[in-house]
């Protein structure tokens, strides 16, 4: 555990060898979100996984939260792990901080990937997500959890893998309830896509060709906007990449990790 500047205890995992990769969850998830990725690069690079305030086993303190607030954990912590410069990975939450971080800090990050994550969106998005922040703050998890899976997994996944969507179902369910909701209004209501100009290091974007919510035209606008970057669409995925898709992730991640800047 360390302490952010507001003294919030952030958990995080260490391992592997090479050069220095930061993961970062998305919204209801864990650092645990990361395991098959960290399975395949441990032997290639140093992996740093953390739990977003609010999540898993690191601080939940009282709403409201702020992507500010998520900036500066990531920033405490590389300070506390002596750590000057990462390449930082972001997968859809964790997708938004690790654009912002890259655009205020440039001087620490030296490669960028943002995994389905969101930025640009429309007022009817907007509306959306905002309506399921306010349905998480009155109701908890329950209220949205259903209709989720369908935006998570393509069909065919849910019928062959029932055991593997439950256990994320369950993930979800057992979230804090306030801490949870509060991270949730910072994915709902927070917006990016301004900064992006900003980023200047090698930046790989990358989502499901059926994602709904961290759609392909938010990826390319996301990509047009970021001097340089690679835009990657996995035909036929959802939003749950890292599950149903981590082969295909690990392949596309490890090739950006170790291509020259």
């Amino acid at each position: 555990m360390i302490s952010s500047r507001d003294g919030v205890a952030i958990h995080f995992q260490s391992e592997g060898h090479g050069p220095h990769v930061t993961l970062l969850h998305g919204v209801g998830s864990h650092l645990q979100a990361w395991d098959d990725v960290v399975a395949a690069l441990r032997n290639d690079f140093t992996l740093l996984r953390y739990d977003l305030r609010g999540h898993g086993q690191s601080g939940k303190p009282p709403a409201p939260y702020h992507l500010d607030d998520y900036v500066a954990d990531l920033a405490a912590l590389l300070d506390a792990q002596s750590v000057a410069r990462t390449t930082l990975v972001g997968f859809s939450f964790g997708g938004m901080i690790v654009s912002a971080f890259a655009a205020r800090h440039p001087e620490r990050v030296g490669k960028l990937a943002i995994v389905s994550a969101v930025a640009g969106r429309t007022l009817e998005q907007r509306a959306a997500v905002v309506k399921r922040a306010d349905e998480l703050a009155q109701g908890g998890a329950m209220m949205t959890v259903g209709a989720a899976v369908e935006r998570w997994f393509t069909t065919e996944f849910r019928e062959r893998h029932p055991d593997t969507v439950e256990r994320q179902v369950q993930r979800v369910l057992g979230n804090d309830p306030a801490g949870y909701a509060a991270a949730y209004r910072v994915f709902a209501e927070s917006e990016v896509i301004d900064e992006l100009p900003r980023i200047s290091c090698p930046t790989l974007v990358m989502t499901g060709e059926h994602d709904v919510n961290s759609t392909p035209a938010m990826a390319r606008a996301m990509h047009e906007r970021i001097r340089g970057s690679r835009l990657v669409i996995l035909p036929r995925y959802r939003h749950s990449l890292l599950i149903e898709a981590a082969p295909a992730v690990v392949n596309e991640l490890r090739a950006f990790l170790k291509n020259a800047a």
